[in-house]
Protein backbone atom coordinates (compact mmCIF):
# COMPACT_ATOMS: atom_id res chain seq x y z
CA UNK A 1 0.00 0.00 0.00
CA UNK A 2 1.02 3.62 -0.52
CA UNK A 3 -0.21 6.65 1.33
CA UNK A 4 -0.37 9.03 -1.64
CA UNK A 5 -2.65 9.26 -4.67
CA UNK A 6 -1.26 8.16 -8.03
CA UNK A 7 -0.25 11.23 -10.11
CA UNK A 8 -2.95 10.60 -12.70
CA UNK A 9 -5.70 10.63 -10.09
CA UNK A 10 -4.60 13.98 -8.69
CA UNK A 11 -4.96 15.59 -12.11
CA UNK A 12 -8.29 13.90 -12.80
CA UNK A 13 -9.76 14.97 -9.46
CA UNK A 14 -8.45 18.50 -10.06
CA UNK A 15 -10.18 18.47 -13.44
CA UNK A 16 -13.50 17.83 -11.70
CA UNK A 17 -12.94 20.67 -9.24
CA UNK A 18 -11.64 23.45 -11.50
CA UNK A 19 -14.98 24.33 -13.20
CA UNK A 20 -16.24 25.60 -9.85
CA UNK A 21 -13.33 27.99 -9.28
CA UNK A 22 -12.84 31.55 -10.51
CA UNK A 23 -10.18 34.23 -10.83
CA UNK A 24 -7.10 34.11 -8.65
CA UNK A 25 -8.39 31.13 -6.68
CA UNK A 26 -8.58 29.12 -9.88
CA UNK A 27 -5.10 30.20 -10.98
CA UNK A 28 -3.55 29.36 -7.61
CA UNK A 29 -5.30 25.99 -7.70
CA UNK A 30 -4.00 25.24 -11.21
CA UNK A 31 -0.47 26.17 -10.18
CA UNK A 32 -0.69 23.98 -7.09
CA UNK A 33 -1.84 20.84 -8.91
CA UNK A 34 1.52 20.01 -10.59
CA UNK A 35 3.38 20.94 -7.39
CA UNK A 36 1.25 18.63 -5.24
CA UNK A 37 1.57 15.91 -7.88
CA UNK A 38 5.35 16.29 -7.91
CA UNK A 39 5.42 15.86 -4.13
CA UNK A 40 3.28 12.76 -4.57
CA UNK A 41 5.64 11.49 -7.25
CA UNK A 42 8.82 11.77 -5.21
CA UNK A 43 7.11 9.89 -2.38
CA UNK A 44 6.13 6.92 -4.52
CA UNK A 45 8.12 3.77 -3.74
CA UNK A 46 10.07 2.09 -6.52
CA UNK A 47 8.50 -1.00 -8.05
CA UNK A 48 4.89 -2.05 -8.47
CA UNK A 49 2.03 -0.83 -6.34
CA UNK A 50 -1.73 -0.15 -6.39
CA UNK A 51 -2.49 -3.69 -7.59
CA UNK A 52 -5.97 -4.91 -8.49
CA UNK A 53 -7.55 -7.86 -10.28
CA UNK A 54 -9.54 -7.81 -13.49
CA UNK A 55 -10.94 -11.06 -14.93
CA UNK A 56 -8.40 -12.93 -12.82
CA UNK A 57 -5.47 -10.93 -14.21
CA UNK A 58 -3.17 -9.11 -11.81
CA UNK A 59 -2.96 -5.47 -12.83
CA UNK A 60 -1.05 -2.53 -11.38
CA UNK A 61 -1.77 1.19 -11.61
CA UNK A 62 1.78 2.15 -10.74
CA UNK A 63 5.17 1.05 -11.96
CA UNK A 64 7.78 3.45 -10.63
CA UNK A 65 11.24 3.17 -12.18
CA UNK A 66 13.79 5.46 -13.81
CA UNK A 67 12.00 5.49 -17.18
CA UNK A 68 8.54 6.36 -15.85
CA UNK A 69 9.97 8.91 -13.42
CA UNK A 70 11.85 10.95 -16.04
CA UNK A 71 8.69 11.19 -18.16
CA UNK A 72 6.68 12.04 -15.06
CA UNK A 73 9.07 14.85 -14.12
CA UNK A 74 8.97 16.55 -17.51
CA UNK A 75 5.19 16.14 -17.82
CA UNK A 76 4.74 17.90 -14.49
CA UNK A 77 7.23 20.64 -15.35
CA UNK A 78 5.46 21.49 -18.58
CA UNK A 79 2.02 21.23 -16.95
CA UNK A 80 3.12 23.79 -14.36
CA UNK A 81 4.40 26.15 -17.06
CA UNK A 82 1.37 25.61 -19.32
CA UNK A 83 -1.19 26.35 -16.64
CA UNK A 84 0.59 29.61 -15.77
CA UNK A 85 0.68 30.40 -19.50
CA UNK A 86 -3.08 29.76 -19.62
CA UNK A 87 -4.07 32.17 -16.85
CA UNK A 88 -5.77 34.32 -19.51
CA UNK A 89 -8.18 31.52 -20.48
CA UNK A 90 -11.75 32.27 -19.38
CA UNK A 91 -13.27 28.89 -20.17
CA UNK A 92 -12.71 26.63 -17.16
CA UNK A 93 -13.81 23.57 -19.12
CA UNK A 94 -10.68 23.98 -21.24
CA UNK A 95 -8.66 23.43 -18.06
CA UNK A 96 -10.80 20.42 -17.20
CA UNK A 97 -9.94 18.90 -20.56
CA UNK A 98 -6.27 19.82 -20.07
CA UNK A 99 -6.11 18.27 -16.60
CA UNK A 100 -7.82 15.08 -17.79
CA UNK A 101 -5.46 14.97 -20.78
CA UNK A 102 -2.33 15.39 -18.65
CA UNK A 103 -3.74 12.91 -16.12
CA UNK A 104 -4.24 10.38 -18.88
CA UNK A 105 -0.64 10.81 -20.00
CA UNK A 106 0.62 10.31 -16.45
CA UNK A 107 -1.58 7.24 -16.16
CA UNK A 108 -0.05 5.73 -19.30
CA UNK A 109 3.56 6.18 -18.26
CA UNK A 110 3.03 4.69 -14.80
CA UNK A 111 0.78 1.81 -15.95
CA UNK A 112 2.36 -1.60 -15.44
CA UNK A 113 -0.15 -3.50 -17.56
CA UNK A 114 -1.81 -3.14 -20.93
CA UNK A 115 -5.36 -2.89 -19.57
CA UNK A 116 -4.60 0.10 -17.35
CA UNK A 117 -2.53 1.64 -20.12
CA UNK A 118 -5.42 1.35 -22.56
CA UNK A 119 -7.87 3.03 -20.18
CA UNK A 120 -5.64 6.08 -19.78
CA UNK A 121 -4.72 6.01 -23.49
CA UNK A 122 -8.37 6.49 -24.40
CA UNK A 123 -8.84 9.13 -21.71
CA UNK A 124 -6.12 11.12 -23.45
CA UNK A 125 -7.90 10.81 -26.78
CA UNK A 126 -11.27 12.04 -25.49
CA UNK A 127 -9.81 14.91 -23.45
CA UNK A 128 -7.53 16.12 -26.25
CA UNK A 129 -10.44 16.30 -28.70
CA UNK A 130 -12.12 18.86 -26.44
CA UNK A 131 -8.96 20.99 -26.47
CA UNK A 132 -9.36 21.21 -30.24
CA UNK A 133 -13.11 21.82 -30.16
CA UNK A 134 -12.73 24.47 -27.45
CA UNK A 135 -11.55 26.96 -30.09
CA UNK A 136 -15.10 26.74 -31.48
CA UNK A 137 -14.44 27.54 -35.13
CA UNK A 138 -15.63 25.63 -38.18
CA UNK A 139 -12.07 24.46 -38.85
CA UNK A 140 -11.48 23.33 -35.27
CA UNK A 141 -14.76 21.40 -35.15
CA UNK A 142 -13.97 19.57 -38.38
CA UNK A 143 -10.36 19.00 -37.42
CA UNK A 144 -11.38 17.70 -34.00
CA UNK A 145 -13.79 15.23 -35.55
CA UNK A 146 -11.12 13.92 -37.94
CA UNK A 147 -8.68 13.71 -35.03
CA UNK A 148 -11.20 11.71 -33.00
CA UNK A 149 -11.97 9.29 -35.84
CA UNK A 150 -8.27 8.73 -36.51
CA UNK A 151 -7.56 7.94 -32.88
CA UNK A 152 -10.73 5.90 -32.55
CA UNK A 153 -9.43 3.58 -35.27
CA UNK A 154 -6.00 3.55 -33.63
CA UNK A 155 -7.59 2.73 -30.28
CA UNK A 156 -9.55 -0.19 -31.76
CA UNK A 157 -6.37 -1.57 -33.35
CA UNK A 158 -4.55 -1.26 -30.04
CA UNK A 159 -7.42 -2.88 -28.11
CA UNK A 160 -7.59 -5.87 -30.45
CA UNK A 161 -3.83 -6.28 -30.13
CA UNK A 162 -4.01 -6.13 -26.33
CA UNK A 163 -6.83 -8.71 -26.18
CA UNK A 164 -4.93 -11.10 -28.46
CA UNK A 165 -1.70 -10.56 -26.52
CA UNK A 166 -3.37 -11.33 -23.18
CA UNK A 167 -5.06 -14.40 -24.65
CA UNK A 168 -1.81 -15.71 -26.12
CA UNK A 169 0.47 -15.04 -23.17
CA UNK A 170 -1.94 -15.30 -20.26
CA UNK A 171 -0.57 -12.03 -18.87
CA UNK A 172 -1.49 -8.37 -19.21
CA UNK A 173 1.92 -7.11 -18.05
CA UNK A 174 3.40 -4.36 -20.22
CA UNK A 175 7.04 -5.17 -20.85
CA UNK A 176 9.30 -5.53 -23.87
CA UNK A 177 7.69 -7.33 -26.80
CA UNK A 178 9.01 -8.88 -29.99
CA UNK A 179 7.29 -8.40 -33.34
CA UNK A 180 6.46 -12.07 -33.63
CA UNK A 181 2.67 -12.30 -33.71
CA UNK A 182 -0.42 -10.50 -34.93
CA UNK A 183 -1.04 -9.16 -31.43
CA UNK A 184 2.33 -7.45 -31.12
CA UNK A 185 2.08 -6.01 -34.63
CA UNK A 186 -1.32 -4.52 -33.81
CA UNK A 187 -0.02 -3.04 -30.55
CA UNK A 188 2.99 -1.71 -32.46
CA UNK A 189 0.74 0.00 -35.03
CA UNK A 190 -1.55 1.34 -32.30
CA UNK A 191 1.40 3.01 -30.62
CA UNK A 192 2.69 4.20 -34.00
CA UNK A 193 -0.50 6.07 -34.85
CA UNK A 194 -0.10 8.23 -31.75
CA UNK A 195 3.57 8.66 -32.63
CA UNK A 196 2.62 10.17 -36.02
CA UNK A 197 4.49 7.69 -38.20
CA UNK A 198 4.65 8.50 -41.95
CA UNK A 199 1.23 8.10 -43.63
CA UNK A 200 -0.28 7.97 -40.13
CA UNK A 201 0.75 11.52 -39.26
CA UNK A 202 -1.91 13.66 -40.93
CA UNK A 203 -4.00 14.00 -37.76
CA UNK A 204 -1.19 15.96 -36.09
CA UNK A 205 -0.66 18.71 -38.66
CA UNK A 206 -4.41 18.91 -39.25
CA UNK A 207 -5.43 19.34 -35.61
CA UNK A 208 -2.66 21.00 -33.61
CA UNK A 209 -2.81 24.37 -35.44
CA UNK A 210 -6.60 24.45 -35.02
CA UNK A 211 -6.66 23.93 -31.25
CA UNK A 212 -6.87 26.71 -28.68
CA UNK A 213 -3.72 28.60 -27.74
CA UNK A 214 -3.33 26.61 -24.52
CA UNK A 215 -4.57 23.42 -26.14
CA UNK A 216 -1.83 23.44 -28.78
CA UNK A 217 0.87 23.69 -26.10
CA UNK A 218 -0.59 20.73 -24.22
CA UNK A 219 -1.14 18.72 -27.40
CA UNK A 220 2.50 19.18 -28.40
CA UNK A 221 3.54 17.52 -25.15
CA UNK A 222 1.47 14.51 -24.26
CA UNK A 223 0.09 12.36 -27.09
CA UNK A 224 3.25 11.84 -29.10
CA UNK A 225 5.56 11.68 -26.07
CA UNK A 226 3.49 8.99 -24.38
CA UNK A 227 3.73 7.07 -27.66
CA UNK A 228 7.51 7.45 -27.53
CA UNK A 229 7.43 6.14 -23.96
CA UNK A 230 5.44 3.06 -24.97
CA UNK A 231 7.84 2.33 -27.83
CA UNK A 232 10.84 2.65 -25.51
CA UNK A 233 9.17 0.37 -22.96
CA UNK A 234 7.72 -2.14 -25.40
CA UNK A 235 9.76 -2.19 -28.60
CA UNK A 236 13.30 -0.92 -27.94
CA UNK A 237 15.73 -2.47 -30.42
CA UNK A 238 13.08 -3.16 -33.09
CA UNK A 239 15.14 -2.40 -36.19
CA UNK A 240 12.26 -1.32 -38.44
CA UNK A 241 11.93 1.73 -36.19
CA UNK A 242 15.27 2.99 -37.51
CA UNK A 243 13.80 3.28 -41.02
CA UNK A 244 10.46 4.65 -39.80
CA UNK A 245 12.27 7.27 -37.71
CA UNK A 246 14.59 8.24 -40.55
CA UNK A 247 11.59 8.89 -42.79
CA UNK A 248 9.94 10.92 -40.04
CA UNK A 249 13.07 13.01 -39.58
CA UNK A 250 13.34 13.75 -43.31
CA UNK A 251 9.98 14.31 -44.98
CA UNK A 252 8.35 16.95 -42.68
CA UNK A 253 11.10 19.48 -43.34
CA UNK A 254 10.06 19.83 -46.99
CA UNK A 255 6.53 20.70 -45.88
CA UNK A 256 7.66 22.98 -43.07
CA UNK A 257 9.75 25.25 -45.30
CA UNK A 258 6.83 25.97 -47.65
CA UNK A 259 4.19 26.30 -44.92
CA UNK A 260 2.81 29.75 -44.07
CA UNK A 261 0.93 28.97 -40.85
CA UNK A 262 3.61 29.16 -38.13
CA UNK A 263 1.86 26.73 -35.78
CA UNK A 264 1.67 24.24 -38.65
CA UNK A 265 5.40 24.78 -39.27
CA UNK A 266 6.01 23.76 -35.65
CA UNK A 267 3.73 20.74 -36.08
CA UNK A 268 5.88 19.49 -38.96
CA UNK A 269 8.98 20.24 -36.92
CA UNK A 270 7.52 18.18 -34.08
CA UNK A 271 7.26 15.14 -36.36
CA UNK A 272 10.85 15.74 -37.46
CA UNK A 273 12.08 15.65 -33.86
CA UNK A 274 10.01 12.56 -33.12
CA UNK A 275 11.84 10.88 -35.98
CA UNK A 276 15.18 11.21 -34.23
CA UNK A 277 13.66 9.68 -31.09
CA UNK A 278 12.19 6.76 -33.03
CA UNK A 279 15.59 6.07 -34.63
CA UNK A 280 17.16 5.95 -31.17
CA UNK A 281 14.50 3.49 -29.99
CA UNK A 282 15.15 1.32 -33.03
CA UNK A 283 18.88 1.23 -32.33
CA UNK A 284 17.98 0.14 -28.82
CA UNK A 285 21.37 0.30 -27.09
CA UNK A 286 21.55 1.83 -23.60
CA UNK A 287 23.33 4.88 -25.03
CA UNK A 288 20.72 5.30 -27.78
CA UNK A 289 17.80 4.94 -25.34
CA UNK A 290 19.37 7.38 -22.88
CA UNK A 291 19.83 9.83 -25.74
CA UNK A 292 16.24 9.33 -26.85
CA UNK A 293 14.83 10.03 -23.39
CA UNK A 294 17.10 13.06 -22.99
CA UNK A 295 15.84 14.30 -26.36
CA UNK A 296 12.24 13.83 -25.21
CA UNK A 297 12.95 15.93 -22.11
CA UNK A 298 14.59 18.72 -24.11
CA UNK A 299 12.10 18.63 -26.98
CA UNK A 300 9.12 19.06 -24.67
CA UNK A 301 10.76 22.14 -23.18
CA UNK A 302 11.75 23.90 -26.39
CA UNK A 303 8.78 22.85 -28.52
CA UNK A 304 6.33 23.97 -25.85
CA UNK A 305 8.21 27.25 -25.58
CA UNK A 306 7.93 27.78 -29.34
CA UNK A 307 4.22 26.96 -29.35
CA UNK A 308 3.79 29.39 -26.46
CA UNK A 309 5.56 32.07 -28.48
CA UNK A 310 3.36 31.52 -31.51
CA UNK A 311 0.31 31.41 -29.25
CA UNK A 312 1.28 34.80 -27.83
CA UNK A 313 1.55 36.18 -31.36
CA UNK A 314 -1.87 34.78 -32.25
CA UNK A 315 -3.36 36.14 -29.02
CA UNK A 316 -2.00 39.67 -29.55
CA UNK A 317 -2.37 40.04 -33.32
CA UNK A 318 -5.08 37.55 -34.26
CA UNK A 319 -2.74 36.38 -37.05
CA UNK A 320 -0.41 33.42 -37.37
CA UNK A 321 0.61 33.38 -41.04
CA UNK A 322 4.21 34.41 -41.63
CA UNK A 323 3.29 36.62 -44.59
CA UNK A 324 0.86 38.65 -42.46
CA UNK A 325 3.18 39.54 -39.59
CA UNK A 326 6.66 41.00 -39.23
CA UNK A 327 8.74 43.26 -37.04
CA UNK A 328 6.97 42.05 -33.92
CA UNK A 329 10.20 42.05 -31.93
CA UNK A 330 9.71 45.80 -31.56
CA UNK A 331 6.33 45.38 -29.85
CA UNK A 332 6.74 41.93 -28.26
CA UNK A 333 10.40 41.83 -27.16
CA UNK A 334 9.94 39.19 -24.46
CA UNK A 335 8.08 36.86 -26.80
CA UNK A 336 10.80 37.40 -29.41
CA UNK A 337 13.53 36.59 -26.89
CA UNK A 338 11.87 33.42 -25.64
CA UNK A 339 11.13 32.28 -29.20
CA UNK A 340 14.80 32.75 -30.12
CA UNK A 341 15.75 30.63 -27.10
CA UNK A 342 13.36 27.89 -28.21
CA UNK A 343 14.64 27.98 -31.76
CA UNK A 344 18.28 27.92 -30.62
Amino acid sequence: MINVLPPAFIFIIAGLIVPFLKGKVRNIFLTAVPIVTFISLINLPDGLSMGYSYFNYDLHLLRVDELSLIFGYIFLIISFASFIYGYHVKNNWEFTAGLFYAGGALGVIFAADLVTLYFFWELMTVASVFLIWARNTDKSIGSGMRYFLFHLVGGVILLIGIILQIKQTGSATFNHMELSSLSTYLIFIGFGINCAWPLLHTWLVDSYPEATILGTVLLSTFTTKTAIYTLVRGFAGTEILIFIGAAMAAFPIFYAVIENDLRRVLAYSLINQLGFMVVGIGIGTPLALNGTVAHVFADILFKSLLFMGMGAVLYRTGKIKATEIGGLYKYMPYTAAFTIVGAA
